[in-house]
């Protein structure tokens, strides 16, 4: 499910590191126990307050701090849906606010290998299209993660087909993702790459180019069970542009039941 230190895209296909220093908000969540023999939903939430909202290593809060959270019902089966939300930088197109609703299946297809597949609805719902048309747009994903060792792998992909808010154009987005424990310490190192090509790697048609790679190195530090603390480096090889293209060194604080 989509939480908020993610890094290594998941549910999103996100390159996204999200931080700041404090954590002021929380998501209550608890399990709703079937009777027996019968499955068991599982409901959980999750919350982070972050420097800069980073998406495939392009900043949608222009450098600013931005307040995150989500929540996931879960079914033993495998099968999900989620919700997860984002402030965003204030435009007509966009509005003030990112709202993302998923749905899908994860499990584990043959010994030590989860597949995970689902579709993810972006809606803006303070956005009003602006000049530059509608901004909501679906995107199919899908991901196999496993263990090498003590590293846990994960790749996936994510295709946005033609739609309207895209301007009628796809994009695909191919990602790789690594994360590793050091031992007897609560520190996990995470490594991620991925290469973006279409309509999405040229947002409003600033870029001279649709196709770019973003890459992203960091550690999380766990203070709790719940909370989480993050450091990371994001960049990308597309043009650079102050605040929203250039690199930038993330700091995230999260909570999660």
């Amino acid at each position: 499910m989509r939480t908020s230190s993610k890094t290594t895209l998941g549910k999103k296909a996100k390159s996204t590191v999200v931080g700041l220093s404090a954590i002021l908000l929380a998501t209550t969540a608890a399990p709703a126990f079937a009777e027996e023999g019968e499955s068991s939903i599982t409901i959980s939430g999750n919350a982070a307050v972050t420097t800069d909202y980073r998406f495939r290593g392009l900043s949608f809060s222009d450098g600013d701090p931005a307040i995150q959270g989500g929540i996931d019902i879960a079914h033993d089966s495998g099968f999900y849906i989620g919700t997860w939300g984002s402030s965003i930088e204030d435009s007509a197109t966009f509005g003030h606010t990112e709202l993302d609703l998923y749905g899908g299946w994860s499990g584990e297809v043959t010994s030590g290998l989860t597949l995970d597949v689902g579709l993810l609805y972006y809606y803006y719902p303070n956005g009003d299209g602006g000049a530059a048309g509608p901004s909501d747009y679906f995107e199919p994903y899908a991901s196999l993660s496993g263990s090498v060792g003590p590293v846990e792998l994960t790749s996936g992909i994510a295709y946005a087909w033609s739609q309207d808010s895209l301007g009628n154009s796809d994009n695909v987005y191919i990602y790789t993702g690594a994360s590793a424990g050091i031992p007897n310490t609560p520190i996990t190192l995470n490594a991620n790459i991925g290469i973006n090509e279409g309509s999405l790697g040229n947002p409003a048609g600033i870029f001279g180019v649709n196709d770019y790679i973003d890459w992203m190195l960091g550690a999380d530090w766990a203070i709790t069970e719940n909370l989480t603390a993050t450091l990371a480096y994001t960049d990308t090889d597309a043009p650079s542009i102050n605040k929203f293209t250039d690199s930038a060194i993330v700091f995230t604080l999260g909570v999660s039941f």
